[in-house]
């Protein structure tokens, strides 16, 4: 499964030192129709996601029955990301 979108970056005190992009619930809805299949524990599921240039490896974190996609700080320094800011990430699960 593979799909590109664009989200605002936003600050969760979850597990440091990410900052996330929301993944839209309409993407959200489909991943969770195949999630029991692929995640390893506490619902957090494996994906490959690319921003810019930068390729990644990371897991989709279940947030308010969304999901969240974490920015790794090397990707976020790489690709010259902020809070708030406007991003576009494809994401291959």
């Amino acid at each position: 499964m593979q799909f590109t979108f664009t989200a605002e970056t936003i600050e969760w005190r979850g597990p440091a030192p990410f900052m996330f992009l929301p993944i839209p619930q309409e993407l959200s809805a489909q991943i969770k129709l195949i999630a029991a299949e692929l995640t390893y524990g506490w619902g957090v599921i494996p994906c490959t996601a690319t921003i810019g240039a930068t390729t990644f490896t990371t897991s989709l974190f279940p947030k308010d029955g969304a999901y969240l996609l974490p920015i790794k700080v090397a990707v976020q320094r790489t690709e010259n990301i902020q809070y708030e800011s406007t991003v576009t990430a494809t994401i291959e699960i």
